[in-house]
C-alpha cells in the first residue's frame, strides 16, 4: 500500500513517474475541483463567489496546517518567484546591507537578490556542503546581514538544510530568515514557525501536488509589517467590498499581500491537493518516499552508479542524484523517457523525485533501464 492511492493518478497508466521535482501529475480530485469551478462560474457567474471565497479560505487553513503555521499568516500567490519577490523588494534596504545565501542556488531563488544591487546591496554565496556552520561562517566573515536566504531542500542533489539550527545562527546574528520551500513542502513534515522562520514560499506545481502558477507564502507575523505590499488592491484591506471606501487600511494579516482577484480555481484545486497530502499523512509519506530513495540509492550503487546526493538522515529529501559513466545524463533521461520512465537531468546528474505514490517495482525498473542504457 503507497499512503498516497494510486487511483488518484492516472499518470500512472503512462508513466514510472518520479520527478515531482520538476512538475507533478495533478491527481484526479484536483482536475475536478478546477473543472468545478469553471462549471459552476460558467452557468452563475458571480454569484458564485460567496462559495468560491469560502472554498480559499479552506484552502488556506489546509496549506497553513501543512506549513506548521497560522493561517493568518499565509497568503496566496502566483508562485515562488513572487514570494521571493515582495520579500526582495518589500523591505527596505540601505548601502551596504548585506544578502547571504547558498552557491549553486536555483536561479528564481537568487535573482531577487542580485537584483537590489542597484540599491548597494552585497550578496554573499555560502559554498562547499551545506551545513549549519558553513552558514554561520559566512555570517560571521562580514556585517551582520539584513536577511539569510536559502532552498530548504537545494534542486540539484536534494540535500536538506537544518531550517532550526540554521534559525538560532540567524537569530543571533540579527538577520531575517527566508527560505523557497518548494523542495520540501509536501513530502517532508514542516514546522515552519516552530522552527523560526520568517518568510516562506513554494509554488504548487511540485510535491504539493497541485497546478502550475499558484503558491503560498507565510510571513511571520511579526514581519509582516516590515513588507511594504508591492500589488495593493481591492483584496488587501480590511473593508475589502466596501468599494466606497477609499481609505487604503492593509488588512492586519498576510491577506494585505494578495492585490486584486485571486485564482480561484488554481487555488481550490492545490487545497484539494493538500487535502489530500493531509489525509494521507505527512509523516507516512515522507517514511514512505524516504524508503523509495534509499532503495534507489542502493540500487544505483549496485550497478555501478555514483550517487551524488547526501544519504546522511538528517540532510537528505525525496531528491535523489546519480552520475552514471557511459552516457551523457541528458541522452540517459530521453531515453528513460521513452521507456516510460519520467526523471530529470539537473546539476551533473539523473535525477529521481518519487512521491507517496510511486512503489518499489517502479524504482526497480528505473535501476534496470539504467543499467541497460549505459550497456
Amino acid at each position: 500500500m503507497t499512503p498516497l492511492p494510486r487511483e488518484q493518478f492516472p499518470a500512472v497508466n503512462r508513466w514510472a513517474y518520479l520527478n515531482h521535482a520538476g512538475i507533478c501529475p495533478l491527481p484526479s480530485s484536483s482536475v475536478e475541483a478546477l473543472r468545478r469551478q469553471a462549471v459552476e462560474v460558467s452557468l452563475d457567474g458571480e454569484f458564485t463567489y460567496a462559495a468560491h471565497s469560502a472554498a480559499i479560505e479552506r484552502a488556506r487553513v489546509s496549506a497553513a496546517t501543512l506549513m506548521g503555521v497560522s493561517s493568518r499568516d499565509v497568503a496566496f500567490v502566483k508562485n515562488t518567484s513572487t514570494g521571493l519577490g515582495f520579500v526582495a523588494n518589500g523591505l527596505e534596504w540601505a548601502p551596504g546591507d548585506r544578502v547571504v545565501i547558498p552557491d549553486g542556488e536555483f536561479p528564481s531563488t537568487l535573482y531577487p537578490w542580485l537584483a537590489l544591487a542597484d540599491r548597494g546591496v552585497v550578496v554573499d554565496r555560502v559554498s562547499g556542503p551545506l551545513t549549519t556552520e558553513a552558514f554561520a561562517e559566512k555570517i560571521a566573515a562580514g556585517p551582520p546581514p539584513k536577511i539569510v536566504v536559502t532552498s530548504w531542500v537545494q534542486f540539484g542533489h536534494g540535500r536538506r538544510v537544518d531550517l532550526a539550527a540554521l534559525s538560532r545562527v540567524c537569530r543571533d546574528a540579527g538577520a531575517l530568515f527566508c527560505v523557497d520551500v518548494i523542495q520540501g513542502l509536501g513530502v517532508i513534515p514542516a514546522r515552519l514557525e516552530e522552527w523560526g522562520v520568517d518568510f516562506a514560499m513554494a509554488d504548487g506545481h511540485k510535491w504539493l501536488l497541485g497546478p502550475q502558477g499558484c503558491g503560498v507564502f507565510y510571513v511571520r507575523e511579526s514581519c509582516l509589517d516590515l513588507l511594504r505590499p508591492l500589488e495593493p488592491g481591492w483584496n488587501s484591506v480590511v473593508h475589502r467590498e466596501d468599494w466606497d471606501n477609499p481609505a487604503y487600511v492593509p488588512d492586519v494579516t498576510a491577506r494585505r499581500l494578495e492585490g486584486g482577484m485571486p485564482n480561484i480555481a488554481g487555488i481550490a484545486a492545490l487545497g484539494t491537493s493538500i487535502d489530500l497530502v493531509l489525509a494521507a499523512g505527512i509523516e507516512e509519506i515522507w517514511s514512505h518516499v524516504d524508503g523509495l530513495c534509499e532503495r534507489a540509492r542502493e540500487g544505483f550503487a549496485g550497478i555501478g552508479a555514483t550517487v551524488l546526493s547526501d544519504g546522511d538522515a538528517g540532510y537528505r529529501s525525496g531528491i535523489v542524484s546519480v552520475h552514471v559513466d557511459g552516457i551523457p545524463i541528458p541522452l540517459l533521461a530521453e531515453r528513460l523517457k521513452a521507456r516510460g520512465i519520467a526523471c530529470s537531468a539537473r546539476a551533473g546528474g539523473l535525477r529521481i523525485s518519487p512521491h507517496g505514490y510511486n512503489t518499489e517495482d517502479e524504482i526497480d525498473r528505473l535501476i534496470v533501464a539504467v543499467g541497460e542504457e549505459r550497456g
